[in-house]
């Protein structure tokens, strides 16, 4: 499941869509892939971290203040309470602020993971950009999330604390460790391991203050909302890209035969590799998407010799800035066999490149930008014990399990054809329904324009 990013209401639409997943798969095992929390939505105003290291709620955009009035949502301003004197009922303190979010955190993972609970399904979840920009950080998002019975992630130092002891080498950080499957016949060998992968969130090179400088473009900016102010997406740290190699040599030393055991790894952001399994065209191609930031500029589709059938290419890959090497540090620790990703709501294909599957999962909530509803899903993967690298996978998606429409259609339009800049609008304008659409609709314009004209030229 990826970007369910949702408020603590979550979308009855979402839920259900969950459920009949689950209702239709059977799963033994349910991955989320991060920003299963809208950090930004209105309910989380008075505790929101633009970036982390922050003072909660100093930092907000404008488009949230908006979003906010239009809900009645009030911001409240924590203020100091003096120890010396008794306690007010009516002064909010910071602390107070933080305990509301954490309800609100806490309710929206036991909405969506009401499905999930009732089927009796183990689960586990690693985390996206969104997550801890409600106020809670991944760390504790990770106690929040054991508090559900099915939970696997299991305790590890948080994720800004390399050097700190791990007892269990199968836990790196919250978010990223590794859950070994078992063959079926008892002995404890590993057939396979799913591998959990924290991808990062922003990153982030400036002072403080130069973050204040950019504040004012960060607030503002209808597009840049994540990156305006930013040097990029985030990428796994080092420490997390060594751990991948080591917890291949741990595991195969459980194994006792040396060799790296077959793992598909999951994450949020999606590297630069992803590209790899594209083909770039020029510009005037239909259906073809602008490359973001270092592949700005250039156009590009799905490369149909690398990626399966039923591959489909929505939006521009919005990957970090930098190659850090994840994709080279698996392929040399041998065994994994796929890297599959969230972040890039429209995106939903699977590809093959240099021994190694790149694959997405498209957004499977309504409360946030995405394709059309139909095509909104849950990716099923099944694994065969003898040869877990020849796995096979497909879409689950509300055309199929529920219908065509949502509850709320119009908003999942709009949330389908938002222009935001001028890379949104060339995308849009290169779907042949958009362009027909735009043209039939400029013509008529044109012509109701120039018509009192042509009445004037006749008289004459």
């Amino acid at each position: 499941m990826a970007d369910i990013q949702d408020k603590p209401e979550v979308d009855p639409d979402t839920i259900r869509l969950i459920r009949e997943a689950i209702r239709k798969a059977d799963p033994d095992l349910v991955v989320l892939t991060g920003d299963q929390i809208r950090g930004y939505d209105p309910a989380y105003i008075d505790t929101f971290l633009r970036r982390r290291g922050e003072q909660p709620g100093a930092r907000v955009r404008v488009v949230t203040e908006i979003e906010a009035k239009l809900r009645g949502v009030k911001r409240r301003i924590a203020e100091r309470r003096n120890p010396d004197v008794p306690p007010v009922d009516d002064v909010i303190t910071a602390a107070d602020l933080m305990d509301e979010t954490r309800a609100k955190v806490r309710r929206t993972f036991a909405a969506f993971l009401g499905p999930v609970i009732d089927a009796g399904v183990p689960f586990a979840a690693t985390y996206g950009n969104h997550d801890f920009q409600c106020g809670i950080l991944a760390e504790e998002q990770d106690d929040i999330y054991r508090e559900f019975p099915g939970c696997l992630n299991p305790p590890a130092p948080a994720s800004d604390e390399p050097d700190a002891p791990r007892p269990d080498p199968l836990a790196f950080e919250p978010g990223t460790f590794a859950m070994p499957v078992e063959s079926s016949d008892g002995s404890g060998h590993i057939a396979m391991s799913v591998m959990m992968v924290n991808s990062g969130d922003y990153a982030d090179k400036d002072t403080p203050a130069e973050r204040d400088a950019q504040y004012p473009l960060y607030a503002t900016n209808p597009r840049g909302l994540d990156l305006a102010d930013s040097d990029g997406y985030g990428t796994p740290s080092p420490e997390a890209i060594a751990w991948l190699a080591d917890v291949q040599h741990e595991l195969a030393a459980r194994n006792g035969d040396g060799k790296p055991v077959p793992a598909i790894a999951f994450q949020h952001i999606p590297p630069q590799e992803f590209y790899d399994v594209l083909k770039e065209v020029p510009a005037w191609t239909p259906n073809a998407v602008e490359g973001s930031r270092t592949f700005s500029g250039r156009c590009f589709v799905l490369d149909e010799s690398k990626c399966r059938p039923g591959s489909r290419l929505g939006e521009g890959i919005g990957c970090a800035d930098e190659n850090v090497g994840e994709v080279d540090a698996m392929r040399d620790a041998g065994g994994y066999f796929a890297l599959f990703c969230g972040h890039d709501h429209k995106n939903s294909f699977v590809g093959h490149d240099d021994g190694i599957d790149l694959g997405y999962a498209p957004t499977c909530g309504f409360e946030c930008y995405g394709p059309k509803s139909r095509l909104r899903g849950i990716r099923l993967f099944e694994f065969h014990e003898d040869h877990p690298a020849t796995y096979t996978t497909r879409m689950l998606t509300w055309g199929e399990l529920v219908g065509r429409y949502s509850h709320n259609e119009l908003r999942v339009w709009f949330e389908d054809h938002c222009i935001t800049d001028g890379v949104s609008a060339r995308d849009q304008l290169r779907r042949p329904a958009v362009f027909a659409t735009t043209a039939a609709l400029a013509g008529a314009l044109l012509y109701a324009i120039t018509l009192p004209l042509r009445h004037l030229l006749r008289r004459r």
